[in-house]
């Protein structure tokens, strides 16, 4: 019998800001969407939601007023590195059993993800990850840091170092997420800026929202 309860009042959030960036050309942490960072609006999506917060990056973001976790495992080894750093920055705490992590450059993900979640979460070594219209978006998930060692083993020993590859080898739960209503249009809370092309498309989002 499985009597596992997550404590949704002790979840971690870590902003995975460590991307190479190559096709913005620029740190995207940095990049200003109205007048405001990226990581700015990241942030304040996910704090409320959360009972920590920290930023995953390879150095601390300007003007960044919240913890700051490199990777642990060397030589930029990709989002799942990222993860590994915000499970092991869990670990650090008193009582967690999962860490939530989201992506700096989705400034529209939904204000309740972690509520969704949570509810997904049914054993300790239960992940969870977001979808959206059929597809996943497994930087945003709650994992488990039961899986801290497993992770490392498998960026070291894995070449490709796909994520769902990794999922693979799981129990995972994908949590489908709803298209955000806008003035305009039905938005994918999911959107992330990759390009000066979706920056600019983020504005005119922006300039939508209800």
């Amino acid at each position: 019998m499985n009597d596992f309860s997550l404590d949704r009042s002790n979840i971690p959030g870590v902003v995975l800001a460590g991307g190479r960036s190559s096709r913005m050309g620029r740190d995207k942490a940095s990049v200003q969407l109205s007048g405001r960072t990226l990581l700015e609006r990241v942030v304040e999506q996910l704090e409320p939601q959360v009972s920590i917060l920290a930023v995953n990056a390879d150095a601390t973001p300007e003007n960044c007023r919240h913890l700051f976790i490199p990777d642990i495992v060397p030589g930029k080894a990709g989002p799942m590195a990222g993860i590994h750093a915000a499970m092991a920055y869990g670990a650090t705490l008193g009582g967690v059993t999962h860490v939530v992590t989201v992506s700096v450059d989705s400034p529209f993900f939904p204000r309740d993800l972690v509520d969704w979640l949570a509810a997904a979460i049914d054993g300790p070594e239960k992940i969870a990850i977001a979808a959206s219209e059929g597809r996943s978006h497994p930087v945003f998930g709650l994992w488990p840091l039961k899986l801290a060692d497993d992770l490392e083993a498998w960026i070291a020993t894995d070449e490709k170092r796909r994520v769902r590859d990794f999922l693979l080898r799981h129990d995972v739960t994908e949590v489908a997420f709803p298209l955000r209503p806008t003035r305009a249009s039905l938005l994918d809370p999911f959107f992330n800026v990759n390009t000066p092309d979706d920056l600019a498309e983020a504005e005119r989002w922006l300039r939508v929202l209800v």
